[in-house]
């Protein structure tokens, strides 16, 4: 930035850039925190399959979160430009939002990653953008970054592009190239929701555009390592957001479980509505309360891990999660008939229903039941929360009382107190 007028020395120039980039950073990096759709469970790093090279993701990057299997990991985090051509009502980078705006270059972005990678700051990159132009123009500067990094200073940590469906299918196809993982976020569960607040998305056109990935996901793993570079070796995720419109959480997971199984995503996301400078009447006054997004993450985890339908966990007679009881809690409350479970004698399908048994808790009681009968030591020796697992089970020397005689004493040991509830902001 030159001050007409004032001679400026190498030096004063050079500060001035620096003042520049830290200026944008701030913005875009910003403007990227409401996007939840970045994780990189699930893959082998690019190091552990590629020699040489710059950077190490270890098999996992995301920006301050943890992996499944608790690994604190961060990625630099931000956005391209947070100008955008679209008008979301939701999105605080809309067009008609009056907020300031920024543009990086892909050579800064490239320069900012591994400038942050050597300094042991992150282990990779989380890039998405604002469209600006087209969404094929938009999705060339992503790509330019992606490719820069990978081809000509050989990085191997982690990347994960945020993709835009209306772009050209060659486009995500070189995208996933040198991406780990690709996200393309439905952001809402319905057409109907899409319309009345980000009317230029397409439901459709998202979901034709997660299949294209899914084959070219498939192809890539057939083919092998032989074949090049691995497509998205991570897969692929989506985002959806909370709160913004009457949606009920069945209609949510309804969503979710159709996309995981048509699309194999690894991961649905859930970000709680916040409400905006210069919101639309359209929109909520009011966030929902955290809970409710918390609550959702359990269901998905039940749909994914524990063989549970939407159905079950979302009844017609009540469609949206209890907020003071977990799912599994909520389900076994409402089947009383199905308890107590015989540890030593039920399949692993009912014995992931009990609450309070995480699947490597079953794994480890099904061998354990292969040398001798399973007691009330041996739960406490597996550190099982006792006090919410024995109401629901048997073991050789433990037999409680038939559930039907009493679930409403139970839902009582069992809720979420409102003080701690009001920590959640409901």
């Amino acid at each position: 930035m030159e001050i007409p007028g004032v001679e400026q020395s190498p030096n004063q120039s050079k500060f001035a850039r620096l003042m520049e980039l830290l200026q944008k950073l701030s913005i875009l990096a910003d403007a990227a925190k409401y996007d939840a759709s970045c994780a990189s469970s699930g893959t082998s790093s690019r190091s552990a399959r590629e020699s040489g090279g710059i950077g190490s993701a270890g098999g996992s990057g995301i920006c301050h979160s943890y992996t499944p299997d608790g690994r604190c990991v961060s990625l630099l985090k931000i956005l391209l430009t947070n100008f955008c051509t679209y008008d979301c009502l939701y999105c605080i980078n809309r067009k008609s939002s009056n907020v300031p705006r920024a543009r990086f270059t892909a050579e800064e972005v490239v320069n900012l990653t591994l400038d942050f990678y050597r300094r042991n700051y992150i282990e990779g990159l989380f890039l998405s953008s604002g469209i600006i132009r087209s969404p094929d123009y938009t999705m060339e500067q992503i790509i330019r970054v992606a490719k820069s990094l990978r081809v000509e200073h050989q990085f191997r940590g982690y990347i994960h592009l945020k993709t835009i469906p209306e772009a050209g299918s060659e486009l995500i196809q070189e995208a996933g190239l040198y991406a780990d993982r690709i996200s393309i976020n439905v952001e809402l569960p319905t057409q109907e929701n899409l319309d009345r607040l980000a009317p230029e998305k397409n439901l459709q056109r998202i979901e034709d555009a997660m299949g294209d990935i899914r084959t070219k996901v498939d192809e890539s793993r057939e083919k092998g390592k032989a074949a090049g570079p691995a497509f998205a070796p991570a897969g692929q995720s989506t985002q959806m957001i909370i709160g913004a419109t009457e949606a009920n959480d069945a209609a949510i997971l309804g969503r979710a479980s159709s996309l995981y199984s048509r699309f194999k995503l690894r991961r649905v996301y859930y970000s709680a509505y916040s409400p905006i400078p210069d919101a639309s009447s359209t929109l909520p006054p009011i966030k929902p309360p955290l809970i409710r997004e918390h609550r959702l993450y359990q269901a998905d985890w039940l749909l994914r891990f524990y063989g549970f339908a939407v159905d079950e966990i979302t009844p017609r007679e009540e469609p949206n999660l209890d907020l003071q009881l977990d799912p599994k809690s909520s389900w076994a409350l409402r089947h009383p008939e199905k308890f107590p479970v015989d540890l030593n004698k039920a399949p692993r399908e009912m014995l992931l229903r009990v609450p309070g048994l995480g699947v490597r808790t079953v794994e480890r009681l099904l061998q354990i039941r292969r040398w001798h009968r399973i007691t009330f030591g041996d739960l406490v020796r597996l550190k099982v929360a006792v006090k919410k697992v024995m109401p629901f089970v048997c073991t050789s020397d433990h037999h409680p009382a038939n559930l039907e005689s009493r679930p409403q004493i139970l839902r009582q040991q069992l809720a979420v107190p409102n003080e701690q509830l009001e920590l959640f902001g409901t």
